[in-house]
């Protein structure tokens, strides 16, 4: 099987513009989608080449690259709004009517949304840290502080501490992987991405939002949400805390929880074999 980054790579036309993609595992009947999250350098590529050959032994498996970090095209919109769209336009231009879902971070809050408004295009759903609202930490956390300094006035010396509070363990953080993300930082729609979810000013703007606003903030329609789900969380991610497993945990009626030690918030990197194989048993059950 060829999971290579040129043996994989795809796109696909929409009304609103490319999407691009990786897809392996092309001879199996079950689809699963795999979401990526937020934050200086991310995609969909760089948050997954690393499991992409696992899923695709079981799974016809895609990454899908959200519009504003840099690969598939811009559209206008706040990213977490336009992510999901975008979802379901991939889906509707590949004729896929369901799938498993796994989101990483702002990945797994579009996975949510979409269970809570599809909920027929959403057959099981895996999330990686992200979810949920502080309940015991404080917010925003450290990850997101350090994220927040980043986006104001960007740096190597920002990226790298941004990078290192991702992780427990900071050999995971090597050079190769501070040049690659501080290279694609750089790109102008990643860095309007980024300031539209985590400038201060826009920050500021969100918080303001939520607080007058007269509709739940997602987490709150949680209970909406009816396909089975397994959250998974590093013990030690200082992006998003484990207390914050606590209310979906809790409002989703068919969630599981699976907490992995030794790891922060990119649980599917540093915790490879023990999230793969959880993962698994989950989405084969």
């Amino acid at each position: 099987m060829d999971v290579t980054y040129e043996g994989t790579k795809r796109e696909i036309g929409t009304d609103a513009g490319v999407i691009r993609y990786h897809e392996a595992g092309e001879e199996h009947d079950d689809v699963l989608i795999l979401l990526h999250g937020s934050g200086p350098g991310v995609n969909g590529w760089r948050n997954y080449r690393g499991n992409l050959a696992f899923f695709a032994e079981t799974h016809h498996t895609y990454i899908i690259e959200f519009p504003g970090f840099g690969v598939s095209d811009p559209v206008d919109g706040h990213p977490v709004l336009t992510a999901g769209a975008s979802v379901i336009r991939f889906m509707d231009a590949l004729g896929i009517a369901s799938a498993a879902m796994i989101g990483n971070s702002m990945g797994g809050v579009v996975g949510i949304n979409l269970a809570i408004r599809h909920p027929e295009r959403v057959e099981k759903l895996v999330t990686i840290g992200g979810v949920g609202p502080n309940i015991f930490s404080s917010s925003p956390s450290e990850g997101i502080r350090l994220l927040q300094e980043f986006t104001d006035a960007p740096d190597r010396d920002k990226l790298v501490r941004w990078l290192n509070a991702m992780v427990y363990d900071r050999a995971v953080v090597t050079e190769e992987l501070i040049e690659e993300r501080w290279e694609a930082a750089n790109d102008p729609a990643a860095q309007q991405t980024a300031a539209m979810m985590y400038g201060s000013k826009a920050f500021a703007m969100m918080q303001k939002y939520q607080a007058d606003a007269d509709t739940p903030p997602y987490w709150a329609m949680m209970h909406k949400v009816k396909c089975p789900t397994l959250l998974t969380w590093g013990r030690d991610d200082r992006v998003s805390p484990p207390d914050m497993a606590l209310a979906p945990m809790r409002l989703i009626p068919n969630a599981e929880l699976a907490i992995f030690p030794s790891s922060g918030h990119w649980v599917m990197i540093e915790a490879k074999v023990a999230f793969e194989s959880t993962v698994r048993a989950f989405l084969t059950r």
